[in-house]
Parts: C-alpha cells; structure tokens; sequence
C-alpha cells in the first residue's frame, strides 16, 4: 500500500517536474491564499485588541478576588498584538531589505527552448 501511494505521488509530480503543464492553478491559488491572508490580519489584531479590553472590564469590574482572571486576559491580548504587529513589521523590513513590493507578480521560471 505504501509503495503504491509513493508511486502515484511520483506519477502525479512527473509533469510539475517536466514543465510539461501550466502552474497556473498553482498560482491562482498562492494569490488567493495571499488575498485571504490580507483581509484576515487586521481582523485578528481587532480580535486580539477586543480582548485586551474585554481583560480590561474584567479587572476593573473585580474588586478584590478575580483580579488575577482579568490581568491574565490583558496580558493574552496585549502579548498577541505584540507577536501580530512585530510578524507583520518584519516582513515589511525584509520585503524593504529585499526590494521585494507585496504588489509585484511572480514570474515561474522557465526552462529554456531552442528557436527553430
């Protein structure tokens, strides 16, 4: 069984190694994944920053026992923006570094071919 899996992957992966098919699929995907990816990240930083101040309510509203279940939630919510926003600064640095724009298209590499 494992030996026919490893050989139908082979099959399967014998035009991606040939160039022998467009990767246009693939890329439709990437880009749709990247597009995705974009609309989900500041919706997850307002997500991380509603619940710093949901941490926020619940520790001002605790008087005396409970303190420690709000300091815990604004801790969560403030250690999430931080990891979000710093992931997000340094792939703008290295995309900066690189001279790499998050607009450009890719280009495949292709093997080259003889003009007849």
């Amino acid at each position: 069984m494992k030996k026919t899996a490893i050989l139908s992957a082979a099959l399967l992966a014998f035009p991606f190694i040939a160039s022998a098919q467009a990767l246009q699929p693939i890329k439709n995907l990437i880009v749709a994944v990247g597009g995705i990816l974009n609309m989900l990240i500041p919706i997850l930083i307002a997500a991380a920053l509603v619940v710093f101040f949901w941490g926020l309510v619940q520790y001002i509203r605790a008087s005396g026992e409970g303190l420690a279940a709000g300091r815990n939630t604004m801790i969560a919510g403030i250690l999430s923006l931080f990891i979000m926003v710093s992931i997000w600064g340094l792939v703008n640095l290295a995309q900066n570094a690189f001279g790499v724009s998050g607009t450009g298209s890719v280009q495949i590499p292709q093997v080259p071919t003889a003009q007849y």
